[in-house]
């Protein structure tokens, strides 16, 4: 008998909070809350947008004999710049760390930059 009384138990355990959610015995449902309305950022800037843009990053061209190089920056701090030499395909210089070491990049199709980002350092 004991074996039975507790899965039981717990079934009525469970049940009891779905008793409180039971419509009242007039048959009338309580009011719905309705969504509030989305913010308004003013008549400039419509509401599908974010107030603030995403930083664009500056990019500084730098000819010389042999290639071209273009900068980019963003915040004032150096993250790639793209080799495009006289003779050759493009590629890129990339410093994915901020540690200054730089990584060489093959510019012919689409790159995949995975976001890395550091968790826990020992």
């Amino acid at each position: 008998m004991k074996f039975y009384m507790r899965p039981l138990l717990m079934l009525g355990l469970l049940c009891l909070p779905l008793a409180g959610q039971a419509a009242p015995a007039d048959g009338q449902r309580p009011p719905q809350a309705e969504a509030p309305p989305p913010p308004d950022y003013g008549p400039d800037v419509p509401s599908s947008q974010s107030p603030a843009p995403a930083p664009e990053p500056e990019v500084t061209i730098v000819e010389h004999d042999n290639a071209t190089f273009e900068e980019y920056r963003l915040n004032g701090r150096l993250y790639k710049i793209k080799v495009t030499p006289k003779v050759g395909p493009p590629y890129y210089l990339v410093d994915e760390h901020g540690d200054n070491i730089w990584r060489r990049y093959e510019a012919p199709g689409p790159t995949l930059h995975v976001p890395r980002w550091v968790i826990l350092e020992f």
